[in-house]
């Protein structure tokens, strides 16, 4: 039986990858929102290109939505992937109108955008983009071999559409603020209940028998945000470097400081 610390080793890996890449996410997003503005001097122009830059991953993110709110029985109104400007000054760039459930319900159609972007994430990293062998090179340290990968990667079919694709989808797949509205209530139930079983002295049983399957979900879940962290990764010099260059060429304008946030 696993001890304790390895059962729960996913939490590490999820912390070691999610970190960064919401770090990374945020940085490359004002990156582009700053080459749109010196390309197009145009705020409401540069809202429309980045828009539509990432409208395959609004789109999953807001179907995600649709469709867990449908099956969860809970009533829709109007749906949008059209940007609009919120009264605070960020830029909303879809919704989905659902009625208020109970917080189950609620945080189910909340975390469902991640769900779904991340299966489809996973998905076209470890086939399309043949990232699936990466993570055994990588405790081999078989670093001429992963970075061989890495380079060989633009000649696999259909690449440029499949990097797109999880690049946008991965981009958008994290909950907005109102979408995790519903969360704490549901972390301090399962706290609560966790606590209750321990006090009952169903420790062990938890540790044996669902330790494991949430120590699983958790890793596949790393996988998940390490994949998204590679494909930001890849795309956050060559944007800077763009970026730079458009500076020293064009009159400056300075850069956007607000994310243009989903939900």
């Amino acid at each position: 039986m696993e001890d304790a610390g390895i059962a729960f080793s996913g939490i590490g890996w999820l912390l070691l990858t999610l970190a960064p890449f919401l770090f990374i996410n945020r940085r490359l997003h004002l990156e582009i929102q700053a080459v749109f503005l010196l390309l197009t001097r145009r705020p409401a122009l540069t809202i429309g290109l980045f828009s539509l830059l990432f409208l395959p991953g609004v789109l999953v993110h807001e179907l995600s939505h649709w469709l867990a709110a449908r099956l969860l029985r809970v009533r829709t109104g109007r749906f949008s992937i059209l940007p609009q400007i919120l009264p605070d000054g960020h830029v909303r760039l879809g919704y989905v109108e659902t009625a208020r459930s109970d917080f189950l319900r609620d945080a189910l159609i909340g975390m469902a955008p991640l769900v779904s972007g991340g299966l489809i994430t996973a998905y076209l990293g470890l086939q399309p983009l043949g990232m699936s062998h990466w993570a055994a090179l990588a405790s081999q340290r078989a670093w001429n071999a992963l970075i061989g990968s890495l380079f060989a990667m633009p000649s696999r079919q259909d690449f440029w559409l499949w990097f797109y694709l999880a690049f946008a989808v991965s981009s958008t797949m994290l909950p907005s603020d109102s979408d995790r509205r519903a969360w704490l209530p549901l972390v301090l139930l399962l706290a609560a209940l966790a606590g209750i079983a321990l006090l009952a002295g169903a420790g062990q049983w938890m540790l044996t028998y669902l330790a494991p399957g949430l120590n699983t979900a958790l890793k596949a879940l790393a996988v998940v945000f390490a994949i998204s962290l590679i494909l930001h990764l890849i795309l956050l010099p060559p944007i800077w470097l763009l970026r730079k260059l458009l500076e020293l060429s064009l009159i400056h304008i300075s850069e956007p400081t607000r994310l243009l946030s989903i939900s």
